[in-house]
């Protein structure tokens, strides 16, 4: 089932960023179906976050889409390199999201590793918010997407997280948002499927 915008308008992000791990990831470009298990996830609580993008009410053409209404895709471009795809929650004009920052490969494993240039599945397939959004084929093309259409869209397939297989931590690369990098709103599987 595709989830409901109501899953992302909500307004405890760090709960949904929780809620997201064992959710399928699926894309559909240019007619290749691919989709991965969410296995890690961060929170970023928009104006009140120093490690969001949206911190103290920024708003520019890049971080726009986080205003949005939950639901959509917010893409940008790290490093002039990696796309990193998260999910726009809570209602329009308070910017929380949530970095997805790996996924496992389900379908499409063929696409996925011609996408990322390797020949054979590797532990560190996608991995990591920019390797997870490459496999997916995920890019800025993305951004401001509903995640209740046809090209990029979330699965709740029934996969049941135990509590004891999520380790909750901190951030990553956030170093520079002092207190705020130390907030648990990193959540991680560490079980394999």
């Amino acid at each position: 089932m595709i989830l409901p915008l109501s899953f992302y308008r909500r307004d405890d992000v760090v709960q949904i960023s929780r809620e997201l791990l064992g959710k399928y990831l699926v894309t559909r470009i240019h007619g290749k179906l691919t989709s991965g298990i969410i296995t890690e996830t961060e929170a970023y609580a928009g104006i009140t976050d120093k490690a969001s993008h949206a911190y103290g009410g920024k708003r520019t053409a890049r971080t726009e889409t986080m205003y949005a209404e939950g639901g959509v895709a917010y893409v940008y471009l790290c490093y002039g390199i990696h796309h990193l795809f998260n999910v726009v929650t809570n209602t329009e004009n308070i910017p929380h999201a949530v970095l997805i920052r790996a996924v496992q490969p389900q379908e499409g494993l063929e696409t996925i590793l011609k996408r990322r240039g390797m020949n054979k599945p590797v532990p560190n397939l996608s991995a990591g918010p920019g390797t997870a959004s490459q496999a997916l084929g995920i890019t800025l093309q993305n951004n401001g997407l509903a995640l209740t259409g046809d090209k990029v869209w979330i699965e709740d397939r029934c996969l049941i997280i135990k509590p004891s297989s999520i380790v909750t931590g901190t951030r990553i690369g956030v170093d520079y948002a002092g207190k705020d990098a130390k907030r648990p709103y990193r959540f991680l599987i560490k079980t394999k499927f």
